[in-house]
């Protein structure tokens, strides 16, 4: 089956054809390095790692380039506030971003280009821009010319002769409302309030605009058609919608060829917002002792153009329900007896994790593949009927499709080898029916810490 992707350009799904075979262009959106990435802004971030790791799990070379904002009005604002300079201040959370996206799994990208690294492409792209007619300056700010740009709307549909427009004409906010249509700025010039904040160009004293950065840094990576482009729905209007007609109008060419978008992530049926105390960052689920991989399989396990609403009873079921993987792969390891080599049960359930992914990223049936095998092989197990080699077998599949969901591998602080010797030894004594050693080992255990819990899906093994 062809992977299909929803493109929010053409509104259905499309069958995924890359320009060069066998390659991915894939730019997603990065953080504004200001403050430390929200759980919202991890939703989207964690979606674009299953779509890179389910195309590179295809077979495709994926070059992923996640942009780093690290000029806009929010961080200049930051640095007047707490007189940070710029450079400081975007070193220092783009440092707590890398932290973030490895404690909870995500691949990092094979470019993570800065703005300020890019204002020569920058003011190159505003220059052609100029020559064509698309933009315009006053007062020594650059603007983009929106009349001039016949297709715009056509990725949010929006129509521009309905959307409200300023009085002014134009708007120099780097994010405006989303019923606003005006001309947007592209170079701001330098005023007193961006203090230290400015370069000197031949456009003038300034700084770029927010959406113009993207448009540089993808088109200089990627080249100006490329395969992928994706981000949160929060993004399509206006950013998307502007870098969409910054690009074509510069380029004279289609800017990006399938569009995602990830919906919004909600806490507790409620807007996340710091006024309502339900506004987290990673940090602060990992200081009240949460598993960072059970927030992955929270934020990976609704699709991505579903609405997540995000509870903290989800991520102790997620923790429930990854323990039930790490306690199959347990039963797996106690596995000596003869059997099914279970390679067609094992085939099956990949062939419907990938089938199932494929279909615009159907996460909730590929995860559902799973777990129907790991219950119907528990029932093998229970019967004797599992062999040394099938039991390798499951868990080199599970290790395989591990490298598509990032959450099927054992924690990290796993028990001892003694304590899962233990273990093992304690199922052996409880299959031969010597309960006396097995109870005796379970003493054991539990003098050096740990209980040992008999589930419906094995044994499993927890700190005192």
């Amino acid at each position: 089956m062809a992977i299909q992707f929803y493109n929010t350009l053409t509104r259905q799904k499309e069958i995924f054809e890359p320009i060069e075979p066998g390659k991915v262009g894939l730019y997603t959106c990065g953080p504004t390095v200001y403050n430390f990435a929200h759980i919202g802004n991890l939703r989207t971030f964690t979606f674009e790692d299953l779509l890179r790791r389910h195309l590179e799990y295809r077979g495709y070379a994926v070059r992923h380039v996640k942009n780093i904002t690290d000029v806009e009005d929010k961080i200049i604002r930051t640095c007047r506030e707490t007189g940070e300079s710029l450079k400081a201040l975007t070193t220092r959370f783009f440092d707590a971003f890398l932290q973030d996206i490895d404690a909870i799994g995500l691949l990092r990208a094979t470019e993570y280009p800065r703005a300020t690294d890019h204002i020569n492409d920058i003011v190159a792209l505003i220059q052609t821009l100029l020559e064509k007619g698309y933009a315009y300056e006053s007062d020594g700010s650059v603007y983009f010319r929106l009349g001039a740009f016949k297709d715009y709307g056509k990725l949010s549909h929006h129509d521009l002769d309905a959307l409200k427009t300023g009085a002014s004409g134009r708007v120099d906010s780097d994010e405006y409302a989303t019923e606003d249509a005006r001309d947007f700025a592209l170079w701001k010039a330098w005023d007193e309030e961006d203090g230290p904040v400015f370069w000197e160009t031949a456009i003038g004293k300034g700084r770029p605009g927010w959406h113009i950065e993207c448009s540089a840094m993808s088109t200089k990576s990627l080249g100006p058609t490329f395969d992928i482009h994706s981000g949160g729905i929060d993004l399509m209007f206006p950013h998307h919608e502007n870098e969409i007609a910054q690009s074509e109008a510069a380029t004279g060419k289609p800017f990006v060829r399938y569009w995602l978008h990830c919906e919004h992530l909600i806490v507790e049926g409620r807007k996340m917002s710091k006024s309502l105390n339900n506004f987290f960052t990673l940090r602060d689920l990992l200081d009240r002792g949460y598993d960072p991989t059970a927030l992955r399989y929270v934020l990976i396990s609704t699709h991505y153009r579903q609405r997540l609403n995000f509870s903290f009873d989800a991520i102790e079921a997620a923790k429930e329900t990854l323990h039930r993987v790490r306690d199959f792969r347990l039963r797996l390891r106690a596995v000596t007896g003869e059997g099914s080599d279970l390679i067609e049960e094992t085939a099956q359930c990949e062939a419907q994790f990938a089938a199932a992914l494929d279909d615009d990223l159907n996460i909730a049936e590929a995860m559902a593949a799973v777990f129907d095998f790991i219950r119907d092989t528990n029932k093998l197990i229970d019967q004797n009927g599992v062999s040394l080699q099938g039991a390798a077998n499951a868990e080199t599949m599970l290790d395989r499709l591990d490298t598509v969901v990032g959450v099927f591998g054992m924690p990290a602080e796993e028990a001892p080898e003694d304590v899962q010797a233990l273990a093992l030894e304690r199922q052996a004594a409880r299959r031969a029916k010597d309960f006396k050693r097995a109870d005796a080992i379970r003493d054991e255990l539990a003098a050096s810490g740990w209980i040992i819990e008999d589930t419906p899906d094995g044994p499993r093994l927890k700190r005192v």
